[in-house]
């Protein structure tokens, strides 16, 4: 679906903030038909009427009482090393830029939004590295993925479309369109499983491989757990040299697994 705030401001946009109710929260809300996205939805609408409560612009807020439509639990789904095959076979088959962008997904273990808008400004080949500005993190802050031999591969591979983006079909924007999936889920036939699945699969396998937590939180960019607090402000080794290991021996693995 469209962004959570374009669809807020598609349906009360021309509102007055006073006129809105708790039931038109509830109505609007109920008609968003994913369950996730009607979450996202409930939380941007709540967000905003609570700050307009603090900003006086308001009383009371509509959502007060309105409770999330959904219950979400935690995922914690890995692929094991079979479906991990089947999904890169099934990649493979459909190609540029679903396919592309999958196979990336897996060996860099990166967030989808970061791989479906790299830029090819980002990459440096030749060295094999992956340079994400600040601005394209979700933590704010810059990021230097190592690329794997394999990650190279697929690169260079790749169709030339414009001069910015990897992943774009006209050129001038990114590809952020995964109905394809669908059609890859058929191929790979595997129990249901999401592309962030992906992202936990590789860490997960780079554990399996005797890869420690920090570099694995350094390979994910990720700034709690073993990183954060006080740790995180003292600790400013880039662990650059761990991170090239560790995402080479994942490649490795993949490959194996997928030529075997």
């Amino acid at each position: 679906m469209k962004s959570h705030v374009q669809y807020v401001l598609d349906n009360w946009g021309t509102r007055k903030l006073d006129s809105i109710t708790r039931a038109d929260v509830r109505s609007m809300v109920d008609a968003v038909d994913a369950p996730i996205a009607a979450n996202r939805v409930h939380s941007v609408v709540r967000t905003f009427f609570n700050w307009c409560v603090e900003n006086d612009l308001i009383a009371n807020s509509p959502v007060s009482g309105v409770k999330a439509p959904h219950k979400e639990t935690p995922r914690d789904r890995v692929l094991t090393d079979d479906e991990l095959r089947a999904v890169w076979l099934a990649a493979e088959k459909e190609g540029y830029p679903l396919g592309s962008i999958l196979q990336l997904l897996i060996l860099t273990g990166q967030r989808r939004g970061e791989v479906t808008g790299m830029q090819w400004s980002e990459l440096d080949l030749e060295a094999c590295t992956w340079s994400l500005p600040r601005e394209r993190v979700k933590n704010d802050r810059r990021h230097e993925v190592p690329l794997s031999g394999q990650a190279i591969t697929i690169l260079r591979q790749l169709p030339r479309i414009g001069d910015k983006y990897v992943f774009t079909l006209n050129g001038t924007e990114p590809t952020n369109n995964f109905k394809a999936k669908d059609r890859l889920d058929r191929l790979a036939n595997i129990p249901p499983w999401t592309v962030h699945d992906l992202r936990r699969t590789a860490a997960s396998g780079m554990a399996k491989l005797g890869v420690s937590l920090v570099v694995i939180e350094k390979v994910l960019n990720h700034v709690s757990g073993s990183l954060g607090g006080i740790v995180g402000v003292y600790q400013r080794h880039e662990y650059a040299e761990e991170k090239r290991a560790a995402l080479q021996r994942w490649a490795d693995h993949v490959e194996g697994l997928v030529r075997s």
